[in-house]
């Protein structure tokens, strides 16, 4: 049996790696703690406490709105809406309450959708 421990990372495929890392980095505000450029593959990942987000490319690796998505808590949420509504980041899903959270739904450059997030008090 297999036995999970975490999530090592998730990771988005991305078209135009500098493009990519303009809004990741710019735009979402994320620091890069490893960036590998290679000849067959490019990544970056942005590490936050165990966890790891990153962006790549590799041949026949492509974008998808469709596949997995990775959702961002943020500390205020109205804030951070703001901020990506006044940096013209295409909204998929306008934010939307739930009884657990609060969330959105964005795209980066290449079409890949990202989860805006904020937990409501009490749930961990």
């Amino acid at each position: 049996m297999l036995q999970v421990t975490e999530i090592a990372f998730s990771c988005y495929a991305v078209t135009d790696l500098p493009r990519a890392r303009a809004f990741y980095e710019g735009v979402l505000g994320l620091k890069p703690t490893s960036v590998t450029d290679s000849p067959d593959a490019q990544w970056v990942e942005y590490a936050f406490g165990p966890y790891a987000l990153a962006i790549g490319s590799a041949p026949g690796w492509k974008p998808s709105a469709d596949g997995c998505t990775v959702a961002l808590e943020v500390r205020d949420f109205d804030a951070a809406i703001a901020h990506l509504k006044a940096n013209q980041v295409p909204f998929r899903m306008e934010p939307f309450p739930t009884p657990v959270c609060r969330m959105a739904m964005v795209s980066d450059p290449d079409g890949n959708t990202l989860c805006i997030h904020k937990r409501n008090p009490g749930h961990a």
